[in-house]
Order: structure tokens, then C-alpha cells, then sequence
């Protein structure tokens, strides 16, 4: 009995923890970090559907899943950085301003689509 009363109280730790997270992601993350993290979600997303693709039906067009793979793990990565560089808890004064932040953003975007391109052929 001893032992499944303490994995009920872990359970409703683990509960409660879970709880005391999402609330503090809701309450002080600011909107543009949420969006952040919903284009990383979704760029997850895209990334295991086109591997259960590959998986499931084959590779034939190989140029296009590795460009459609490699494309959703680097739209991942930059973003990322983009919440780390623009994440206000992470700002001190010698750090880049906002706009320098999101240009390199943009920037690294294009290139990283113009080679996409290039690899599509």
C-alpha cells in the first residue's frame, strides 16, 4: 500500500508541476516568443511528416525530401535563435538591438531558401 500511495503523490507532483509551468508559460511569456515557438512546433511537425513519407512511400524524389527535410531542421534552428536573441530575459546592454536581430534572421532565411532552391535543381 506504501508504495502506490507514493506513486499517487508523484503523480499529482508531476501534475501539479506540469500545471505550475503551463500557467507561468501562459501568464509571462510575451505573444511574439508563443509565436516563436508554434512556427518551431510546426516546423517539428513538417519534419516527421516528410520522414513518415519517406518512410512509408519511398524516396523517390531524394533531392526533394532531403530539401524538405533539411529546410524544416534549419527554419527550426534559425528560429530558435531568433527567440534566444530576442527573448527579453536574455537581453543585456552589449547585446544586438531587435532589428539586428530579426535582420540577420531574414537574412539567414533567404540564403538558407535560395540554397533549398538550388538543391530542387
Amino acid at each position: 500500500m506504501a508504495s502506490s500511495k507514493s506513486s499517487s503523490e508523484k503523480n499529482t507532483s508531476i501534475s501539479h508541476s506540469f500545471m505550475e509551468i503551463s500557467q507561468n508559460y501562459i501568464q509571462l511569456t510575451p505573444l511574439h516568443l508563443k509565436v516563436m515557438d508554434s512556427y518551431m512546433i510546426l516546423c517539428v511537425a513538417l519534419g516527421v511528416i516528410q520522414m513518415l513519407y519517406c518512410i512509408l512511400v519511398g524516396t523517390y524524389p531524394y533531392n526533394a525530401f532531403l530539401a524538405g527535410f533539411g529546410s524544416a531542421v534549419a527554419s527550426f534552428c534559425l528560429t530558435a535563435n531568433l527567440r534566444i536573441k530576442s527573448n527579453p530575459i536574455n537581453q543585456h546592454p552589449g547585446s544586438q538591438s531587435p532589428k539586428a536581430v530579426f535582420a540577420e534572421y531574414v537574412f539567414c532565411n533567404f540564403v538558407l531558401h535560395f540554397i533549398v532552391m538550388n538543391f530542387l535543381g
